[in-house]
């Protein structure tokens, strides 16, 4: 009985120190998102970036630069965002194929807010300053989802995806027809979003209730006026 207790005793604290190791190490990617260090995995859909900045915005004028800066400042936050929230749901995920599925989908997001970054740089921008408290919010979100449940962690996944997908088709509408780099780079990342979303629904995403739904969308829509001007 001793043994038993003693090897019960060992294990709860292996788990504590793995899950605080997991959290550290989730601490200092956090500060790798959120300073820009992070590398893409894919070529930038946009082509090779230009060393002159000039040379990508001749075609705007300043007004047009100006509004395509700030909605490639919202898709920047709502990719801080998705990464946040998946990497905070697979913390505490104990299945260990949905977890995966989870972190490939955040390595995914990581490409695009490298584009994003790298276009708002050309328009001669900024990324929001608000991006640690956009990254914190979604990460405890994320947490909080991933006790919820295989189905609801990735009923969470596909409501995030299916809203991300409907900002960036009307920012497609709203963006300048002369701006095509952020037009490419938005376009893959629409495609992308839809098929995180289809793979989430495949392995069993359960629909979330109108409530949660109504909360994400008010919460979308904070974070989208805020973010195209700060």
């Amino acid at each position: 009985m001793a043994t038993q207790n003693t090897m019960h005793k060992h294990s709860g604290f292996s788990r504590r120190m793995s899950r605080l190791d997991g959290l550290l190490a989730e601490v200092g990617r956090a500060a790798q998102v959120l300073d820009g260090s992070v590398h893409a995995g894919r070529p930038n859909p946009a082509g090779k970036l230009p060393v002159i900045t000039e040379q990508t915005t001749a075609s705007l004028t300043d007004a047009e630069q100006k509004h395509a800066a700030g909605l490639m400042r919202v898709n920047h936050v709502g990719e801080i965002c998705a990464q946040a929230l998946y990497r905070g749901q697979a913390l505490f995920c104990g299945d260990a194929p949905i977890r995966k599925l989870l972190l490939d989908a955040a390595s995914e997001e990581v490409d695009h807010l490298v584009w994003c970054r790298q276009r708002l740089v050309e328009l001669d921008s900024r990324p929001s300053l608000l991006n640690p408290l956009w990254y914190v919010g979604s990460f405890s979100l994320g947490v909080v989802a991933g006790r919820a449940g295989t189905a609801s962690n990735l009923g969470f996944m596909a409501e995030t995806e299916s809203q991300v997908e409907q900002h960036l088709n009307q920012h497609l509408t709203d963006l300048p027809v002369t701006d095509e780099r952020s037009r490419a780079i938005v376009k893959q990342m629409r495609d992308d979003e839809i098929m995180h979303r289809t793979t989430a629904q495949n392995h069993g995403a359960r629909k979330l209730n109108r409530l949660t739904k109504l909360a994400m969308r008010a919460m979308s829509k904070v974070m989208t006026i805020t973010a195209y001007r700060i």
